[in-house]
């Protein structure tokens, strides 16, 4: 009789704020600006705006928004939208936090909007590519934020290159 496989847990340590008040200045600057920018969102199918604000290591801070188009895969997400103008902008600069938020026509999120698998993938990446985390805000300014020292905290068993 074959022995049933082992299983094994994978955990997720984060913090949890119960709203922006609670963070640090910088913090609360980056996701302040991060639902700023869903004002500039063009999300005029699915109504749902994203919005990112992200950090480099010089100080220097890069905004994006979720941008749609009728033909749904040509849009982009917010998170990507940030992350490949900071990389075309500003190459070599390593980028240390990413915040992200979100608000729908009803203003009625309350619970932290995580970034999707694509972006999640390209966060991994660039992670890798700077040999360094990027840590992650997420959440709404009124409500709760949590915070995660990495992008590999989400994306535990990310595609690699390695794997090419």
């Amino acid at each position: 009789m074959c022995k049933p496989p082992q299983k094994k847990t994978i955990e997720i340590a984060y913090s949890e704020y119960s709203g922006i008040d609670h963070l640090p200045a910088d913090l609360q600057q980056l996701l302040t600006l991060a639902y700023k920018e869903t004002h500039n969102a063009y999300a005029l199918y699915s109504k749902f705006q994203v919005g990112a604000a992200l950090r480099l290591s010089d100080g220097a801070v890069i905004p994006g928004s979720n941008q749609e188009n009728a033909s749904y895969p040509a849009g982009l997400c917010a998170e990507r939208v940030a992350l490949f103008s900071a990389a075309g902008s500003h190459p070599g600069k390593t980028i240390e936090w990413l915040a992200v938020t979100a608000k729908n026509k009803t203003n009625s999120v309350v619970d932290p909007v995580f970034p999707c698998g694509f972006c999640l993938q390209v966060m991994v990446e660039m992670e890798r590519k700077q040999n360094r985390p990027i840590q992650l805000i997420i959440g709404q300014p009124d409500t709760r934020v949590l915070v995660f020292d990495s992008s590999y905290q989400l994306l535990p068993f990310a595609f690699n290159a390695d794997q090419l």
